[in-house]
């Protein structure tokens, strides 16, 4: 009997169903797949009947990593490391048209997003991305502008990914059983874009500035980031708007403009 540890968030994943629905939502067969979080290698199995070519499993935990080695150990095409995904350089591992999963701890998993936003080469080599989260936090991820669970996650997501399909979880799937409902979404990136922004951490950096006072017009903290001559440059801005009121494109122009000084 493998325990969960509240400490690292964990809740397994136990219903084969969902599963098999998550596994199913791209063809891995032939692919190098890298999966975050393994807990006691429920989805890792269902992986590993689709015949990856290679597969990466990244799992903090010693304990589980100690038990994943010793349940693959007959398995040649598992490299099981036991590593902190926030610490852990992943871009270095993924290999060209690659798929990553993830049933991420919901402590951490925003963080695990932005890290993976933060690839250096954009187009990445991975061609899909399947991650879980909390259904309040995924809601904030894929936020539409104008509603109310539009903001920075989705700003900067936006940028770089499209959504190709989603679904919720039931909190009865996992053990122990979390007090939410999760939600699961296949991202892919986006290949080409008219948006010339040199590094997205300026464009997280400037959205925090922005949205760090939610309620407050704009006027001000743009201040921080452009000159005033700059501002006028930037078409159908209203200074007189609150953060969340500011399209994403226009952070993405704020951002280019900021870039350019």
């Amino acid at each position: 009997m493998i325990f969960a540890k509240k400490s690292l968030g964990q809740n397994f994943l136990q219903d084969k169903n969902i599963i098999r629905k998550i596994i199913n939502l791209i063809n891995i067969k032939g692919k190098d797949v890298i999966e975050i979080g393994p807990g006691n290698g429920a989805l890792t199995d269902e992986i590993i009947k689709k015949k990856p070519k290679l597969l990466t499993i990244i799992e903090k935990d010693f304990y589980l990593t100690k038990k994943l080695r010793e349940k693959y150990s007959l398995n040649k095409n598992i490299n099981i490391l036991n590593r902190d995904i926030l610490k852990f350089d992943i871009e270095k591992i993924c290999k060209k048209n690659s798929a990553i999963f993830g049933n991420l701890p919901y402590n951490i998993s925003s963080q695990i997003l932005v890290k993976i936003l933060n690839f250096k080469s954009w187009p990445p080599d991975f061609n899909d991305l399947v991650f879980m989260f909390q259904k309040e936090l995924g809601e904030k991820i894929i936020g539409k502008f104008n509603t109310s669970n539009y903001g920075r996650l989705s700003i900067l997501s936006n940028l770089r990914l499209n959504v190709i399909n989603k679904f919720n979880v039931s909190p009865n799937c996992f053990m122990p059983k979390p007090k939410v409902t999760s939600m699961v979404i296949h991202f892919q990136p986006k290949l080409k874009s008219p948006i010339k922004i040199k590094n997205i951490k300026n464009l997280e950096n400037i959205t925090n500035i922005f949205f760090s006072n939610k309620r407050k017009m704009i006027n001000k903290n743009i201040k921080k980031v452009l000159s005033g001559k700059k501002i006028k440059k930037i078409n159908n801005l209203n200074l007189q708007n609150r953060p969340s009121e500011v399209s994403p494109e226009l952070y993405y122009k704020i951002t280019e403009i900021y870039e350019a000084k």
